[in-house]
Formats: C-alpha cells, sequence, structure tokens
C-alpha cells in the first residue's frame, strides 16, 4: 500500500493537500491519533486499499513524539511511507489565522499566537527531520496543489477528457470549455444510404476520412487540444470537455469524437457522450 503522511503547521496547507489526494484517489483520514497509525494501516492494508492518505499534527498532543518510531515501523514491515510536512513563515500563518479567524489548537491557555506558533514548531522537530519539506508562505493554493501531485505522482491521476458531440440545431453543451464547429465539413445526411447511420458506422467512417478537408479540421483540433492540454492539466481540473457540434449532432460530430477519443485515449483517462445519440 502506498501511504503518505501529511504533517506540518497549522495554517500551512495540510487541508489543501488531503483534498487533492482524496480527490487523485486516496482514502484519506484527517486529525489521525497517532497511536491509531499502526492498526488503521494494518486495517487498510487487509482492506485492500492500494492508497491512503493520513493527516497527523500537534492535535494528537502529546503521543505526537512516539510518532517517529510509528514510521519507521511502518518501514521496516514493508509500507511505502512517505512523509509531507508543510510549513511557512511565521508572519504568513499570523496573516491566514487573521483572514479566517480561526483558532490555533495550542491557544488555549496564555500563549499568544506567535508563541502557539513557535511551541509548534518545537513539538514537531523530530517529526520534520523525517520529511519532505514544502514551504507554502509563497504559494497560493492552486501552486501547492500542483506541488502535492506531484509529489504524490497524480499529475494525470483524477483527470478526465470528455470529448462531446452535440447538434447546433439543439443547442450548445453549458457545460462545454472547448467547442468546435463542423458544420462546414460534407455532411453525410445528404446521402440517402448514410442518413439513417451514424458517425460510429464504418460507411460513414469511409465518406468523412476520404474528405481532405475533413481530415485536415481533425488534425487541426487534435493539436489544438494536444497543445494545450498540459496547460489546463496544470489548473488542476478534474475534466476537460470539448465538444464537437454538426447540424444534427449524428454524423460529423459523433465521427470526431471518437477519432480524438481514440488519439487521446493512450495519454489521459478518456470519456465519450454522444448527446443527441439515442
Amino acid at each position: 500500500m502506498q501511504l503518505i503522511l501529511i504533517t506540518g503547521l497549522s495554517g500551512s496547507g495540510k487541508s489543501v493537500a488531503l483534498n487533492v489526494l482524496e480527490d487523485g484517489g486516496f482514502y484519506c483520514v484527517d486529525n489521525l491519533p497517532v497511536k491509531l497509525l499502526p492498526d488503521l494501516v494494518s486495517f487498510l492494508d487487509a482492506a485492500g486499499y492500494a492508497r491512503a492518505a493520513l493527516s497527523i499534527d500537534v492535535r494528537s498532543g502529546s503521543t505526537l513524539a512516539e510518532l517517529p518510531q510509528h514510521v519507521a515501523n511502518l518501514k521496516r514491515g514493508g509500507t511505502d511511507i512517505r512523509v509531507l510536512f508543510l510549513e511557512a513563515k511565521t508572519e504568513t500563518l499570523i496573516k491566514r489565522y487573521s483572514e479566517t479567524r480561526r483558532r490555533h489548537p495550542l491557544s488555549e491557555g496564555e500563549l499568544t499566537l506567535p508563541e502557539c506558533i513557535a511551541r509548534e514548531r518545537e513539538l514537531l522537530g523530530d517529526v520534520a527531520d523525517l520529511s519532505h519539506h514544502v514551504d507554502t508562505s509563497d504559494l497560493n493554493p492552486n501552486a501547492l496543489r500542483s506541488w502535492v501531485k506531484d509529489f504524490a505522482g497524480l499529475r494525470l491521476a483524477g483527470f478526465s477528457l470528455l470529448f462531446q458531440s452535440f447538434g447546433f440545431k439543439h443547442g450548445i453543451p453549458l457545460d462545454a470549455d472547448l467547442v468546435f464547429d463542423v458544420r462546414c465539413l460534407p455532411n453525410p445526411h445528404y446521402e440517402p444510404a448514410l442518413r439513417p447511420m451514424t458517425g460510429k458506422d464504418q460507411p460513414v467512417i469511409d465518406f468523412l476520412r476520404a474528405d481532405p478537408d475533413t481530415q485536415k479540421m481533425l488534425d487541426d483540433i487534435r493539436r489544438y487540444v494536444e497543445n494545450w492540454l498540459p496547460c489546463f492539466i496544470r489548473d488542476n481540473r478534474s475534466y476537460l470537455t470539448v465538444a464537437i457540434g454538426c447540424t444534427g449532432g449524428r454524423h460529423r460530430s459523433v465521427y470526431f469524437v471518437e477519432a480524438l477519443a481514440g488519439h487521446f485515449r493512450p495519454q489521459t483517462q478518456v470519456l465519450i457522450r454522444h448527446r443527441e445519440l439515442p
């Protein structure tokens, strides 16, 4: 089982990191008491979970000192465990607490917020030595999501490229990110033998493959999506919807969607929707 342990200073972005991993298919537990770590890992492993992410921090209290030994035991037992430690400058953390108006976990008692942060650094000292560190002081949440994805190997995990065919006479899909109009191309609808078929039928495919303009537009759309797909992925999207429209949504657009999906399927998860087909 792949296990990622998230720890670090309160206000440094642990919740953001945990949400990224949950979206990427990890089973996630926030604020796990340290004493429960070995038993939970054993349970998840026996239950067949392939990936899990756990958040442990100073809310565990005095038992936090046991965490380094638990991590060492898990590694000796063969668990693929990686520890991600998030931190930030004290002035940045103070600003974040001021903006969110949340209380620091150590704020009960006589300590001021800067003193709470300093005390938290001390308590996490031994844990910090085990970890891969990320300073989030100058990172916006989107940049932090990207870093966590890279750390966990989730750059493409959880991302789906959706190709959707539609007919303009029935309206443009409102959820489309990119819309391409292929109505200028030869229409199989005007071929009596092809009219009852769809863009998934071989005679229609052969008809459109034989047209140079159709192949040129298909290649242009493919290149456009291919060139800009990494940018959309870096933007931490879960979906990118590419809609291809013809007049009725049964021939040309369906052919384009099937051809594009076949090209991109080896690269990422691809979904297909033909809005106008039964």
